[in-house]
């Protein structure tokens, strides 16, 4: 048996943005009335204005190494694959996900990382923060050896339910860092990871093909199997 969890956060006008990206904007292009005078058959369309990197989303490793590929240039196997997700909702807003903090996660799920997996990093921080002040302040992120070590281990995609993969006052921007050196890419903005909490599931969360693109919004599920 299958079931299939949407990790995906709403697209809508007045969703949380950082000041300095574009807020998303939804506007008709056609109604029905239109096109029903027009062309004699009602159809509609809406057309959308939003920032690479404002919903649930991958980036591109040129986001943050110009010399790396732009999402239209990377391999879909980076967002398609075996994953796991670990829990370290416990860990403080004030302090970062360290390196012992992601050993003992995965100890408690029982599973292991293997060379080719996603890890998805379920804070919590979306069930308690989500559309408050505080979504883009206060969170938790990735200590630079915790990052270096899962990508050490191969892990080509690591995902988290917050705004970044860094803490929130993070000007080393560790996480990123990590992931530059190692040429990986990172998730953001996911959601309902607690449903998949130490389970072992198929992940896709396939970007757009954006010409040059710096990163891209995706719908991203977890595909588990169970008896």
């Amino acid at each position: 048996m299958t079931k299939l969890i949407d990790l995906s956060q709403e697209i809508y006008q007045g969703m949380p943005v950082l000041p300095i990206q574009q807020q998303t904007v939804i506007f008709p292009n056609v109604s029905h009335e239109d096109t029903k005078q027009k062309l004699g058959f009602e159809f509609a369309t809406n057309s959308l204005i939003i920032n690479e990197h404002v919903p649930t989303h991958s980036d591109a490793i040129y986001e943050y190494d110009p010399d790396g590929p732009t999402i239209d240039e990377m391999d879909l196997a980076s967002f398609y694959g075996p994953a796991i997700c670990l829990d370290v909702s416990h860990i403080s807003p004030e302090q970062f996900i360290m390196k012992r903090d992601i050993k003992d996660a995965l100890k408690r799920s029982n599973e292991s990382i293997n060379e080719g997996d996603i890890v998805l990093i379920y804070t919590g921080h979306y069930e308690r923060a989500y559309g408050k002040e505080d979504w883009f302040t206060r969170h938790t992120g990735l200590h630079y050896q915790a990052a270096k070590w899962l990508a050490e281990l191969g892990v080509k995609n690591i995902g988290v339910d917050a705004p970044s993969i860094d803490k929130s006052n993070d000007k080393k921007y560790s996480g990123h860092l990590a992931c530059r050196e190692y040429q990986i890419t990172n998730t953001e903005n996911l959601c309902n990871l607690g449903e998949i909490v130490n389970k072992r599931f198929l992940y896709i969360g396939l970007p757009l093909k954006i010409r040059h693109g710096t990163g891209s919004p995706i719908r991203a599920i977890a595909l588990l199997t169970e008896e």
